[in-house]
């Protein structure tokens, strides 16, 4: 009997989660060249090793082919909706920080809060005939707290990389992105606005409350834990 763990597979939160896990008595390790995706687990028994994106992995706790997964806060409550449901956290892992904001032009210098981007939100439809655009790769979160601040008149633009540059290319007028320092930002003239933070995120353990397992599977499951201190 085996349960699987997905760790993201490549880069800083790959080396942060095995040292994570290293440092309590757990070794994870790539087996072959860095572009396959095999892995061992030392340490305790039962337990598969899967490398896949930090992307990929809300998806696989969802449909319950990994019992157990490490990824980002973002990336949970954005790709599942009700994901309480459907995941449940075990341990917030103290790396992969990082904040989801709104941040507009800095030139702006009557809009500092959510309540002064929905009335420059109005006044720009006014004067354009189209709404100001939003860009983001975030859309359930930021439809979410936008509409619960009482913001209208917006529209949300997909925007899968490079989003702070998005106002300078005047594909949009505003952003709701991931920033750590918000040095990318203040690079591209843009401040954050006061009360403009969406998501405070970080690296974290999730269970799948999905994944099929028999009782031997849920104690191996319980003796990770056991020894994970969580």
């Amino acid at each position: 009997m085996t349960i699987k763990l997905g760790v993201p597979s490549k880069g800083r939160l790959m080396e942060k989660t095995f040292d994570w896990f290293g440092a309590r008595g757990v070794t994870l390790s790539r087996t072959g060249s860095d572009r396959e995706y095999a892995g061992a687990v030392d340490g305790i028994d039962g337990v598969e090793l899967v490398l896949l994106s930090a992307g990929e992995i809300p998806r696989e706790l969802e449909a319950g082919r990994i019992h157990l997964g490490v990824t980002g806060t973002d990336l949970v409550q954005e790709k599942l909706a009700g994901w309480e449901q459907k995941v449940e956290p075990l341990a917030e892992l103290g790396f992969g920080h990082a904040d989801l904001i709104i941040a507009v032009p800095a030139c702006w210098i009557d809009v500092d809060t959510l309540d002064d981007l929905d009335a420059a939100a109005a006044a720009f439809r006014r004067v354009h005939g189209f709404r100001l655009r939003i860009a983001t790769k975030y859309h359930r979160l930021v439809r979410t707290f936008l509409r619960d601040a009482g913001v209208a008149d917006y529209q949300l633009v997909d925007s899968q990389g490079a989003t702070e540059g998005t106002v300078k290319n005047e594909s949009a007028e505003a952003v709701a992105d991931i920033t750590s320092t918000g040095d990318t930002l203040r690079a591209n003239h843009l401040k954050i606005l006061g009360d403009g933070l969406v998501l405070k995120s970080q690296a974290t353990l999730f269970r799948s409350r999905n994944a099929a397992a028999s009782d031997a599977e849920r104690d191996i499951v319980r003796q990770l834990c056991q020894k994970l201190d969580v």
